[in-house]
């Protein structure tokens, strides 16, 4: 009988001090917890743990590599990778996540090192004809002497727009939005122009001008679309007069434009789709094309890669692209995500679904072959527009 109970007492000893451990061990990892919550919720937010610095991560990360990773716990997701797919290389992705440099895209090393190098560091969404990493677009600021020194205009924004010699010959449109304007133009960077526009001007640093720029472009689109039966309303005021008034700098340009587009958006509920054009800075062996014996200036589509809605934006200037591709072949250069580091990253896109940046041509190219590519433009949103408006059923089209 002592021995059973000497056994008894035994085992009540030992579920005891089970029990202490229990709650000391649950009592040190909620202590743990809250340090841990405390630590993170104290640091600068540029050091906190969120959604976008582990999305960060995760780009490093190639989407078949993923899969793998995944179907070592899930063989389901095997099914999903193609035949030909090469086993994942654990080091390489280890390498690529922990310092941010990806073997397969100098870039990524040489963009912190090279100065000016992260003028390439845009992701390419869709690729155009001929389109890789060295020929990607970009812009640079006016020097400061040439934004403080006025130039007598070489060309009359008026006289371009209204020389048409077809205009005679053209057959009106078949369907048309009538008084109603449905699309906005406008250029945040309203001064940018291109050398043949500026004579004597060689320099491509110096293609900047008040009058002789990119909105003779922005008019003669406008004057295209009408053609095509698409009102469109131009915005007329300078977005750059106004970041000289309030003492900006060249970089807040879009914080000087976007007011202008949320007050069209206010005061004219018609307007459906928001076109900032812009000039590229790569020469004409980059930005021109000849199709069917008729020289283009190419365009090129940006969307701002820290838009919450980019995705919507993307969609839209995937498929002008896609008609583009279609109609003029080789027109377009592809679609271009710009964010992070020295780029906006929004480009007021935010405020429409359909909201688009379009680089028309590079510093080289001509009114000819500016004027070419605004009727291309025009004829296949035309085409786009009238579609969409078809299956959407939400504007009625009035049919000459």
């Amino acid at each position: 009988m002592k021995r059973n109970r000497t056994s008894r007492n035994m085992i009540v000893t030992f579920d005891g001090t089970s029990i202490k451990k229990g709650i000391v061990i649950s009592f040190i990892i909620l202590l743990m917890t809250f340090l841990l919550s405390g630590v993170l919720t104290s640091l600068k937010p540029e050091y906190r743990l969120t959604s976008s610095s582990i999305n960060d991560l995760t780009k490093n990360i190639d989407s078949e590599a993923f899969l793998q990773l995944l179907g070592a716990e899930n063989r389901f997701f095997i099914s999903a990778l193609p035949q030909e797919a090469e086993p994942i290389k654990l080091s390489s992705i280890m390498f690529k996540v922990l310092t941010s440099i990806n073997p397969d895209d100098p870039r990524s090393l040489l963009g912190r090192e090279l100065p000016g190098f992260s003028l390439y560091d845009s992701e390419i969404v869709v690729a155009g004809d001929g389109t890789n990493y060295t020929n990607m677009p970009y812009e640079s600021p006016p020097p400061t002497e040439v934004l403080e020194q006025e130039r007598e205009a070489s060309i009359n924004k008026n006289d371009v727009v209204n020389n048409d010699e077809n205009d005679d010959s053209k057959a009106p449109p078949t369907l048309t939005t009538g008084d109603k304007k449905v699309v906005y133009i406008y250029n945040t960077h309203n001064t940018e122009s291109y050398l043949p526009l500026l004579d004597g001007e060689t320099d491509m640093n110096r293609a900047f001008h008040s009058k002789a720029n990119i909105t003779i472009v922005s008019e003669l689109l406008g004057k295209a679309l009408q053609d095509n039966g698409i009102g469109s309303q131009i915005e007329q005021a300078s977005v750059q007069e106004n970041l000289k008034q309030k003492g900006w700098n060249y970089s807040k340009s879009y914080s000087a434009s976007r007011p202008l587009v949320e007050s069209a958006m206010a005061n004219n509920r018609n307007l459906d789709y928001i076109i900032d054009i812009h000039r590229d800075t790569q020469r004409k062996e980059v930005t021109t094309i000849n199709i069917n014996n008729k020289s283009y200036a190419k365009v090129a589509f940006i969307i701002g890669g820290e838009n919450p809605t980019a995705e919507k934006n993307e969609k839209l200037a995937t498929d002008l692209h896609a008609l583009l591709q279609k109609k003029y072949p080789g027109l377009s250069r592809g679609i271009f995500e710009q964010g992070g580091k020295g780029y906006n990253g929004v480009y007021n896109q935010d405020l429409s679904n359909n909201a688009m940046l379009i680089e028309f041509g590079g510093v080289d190219n001509n009114l000819t072959e500016l004027k070419n590519t605004a009727n291309a433009i025009a004829d296949v949103f035309s085409e786009y527009y009238w579609q969409a408006e078809k299956v959407d059923g939400t504007t009625e089209a009035q049919e000459k």
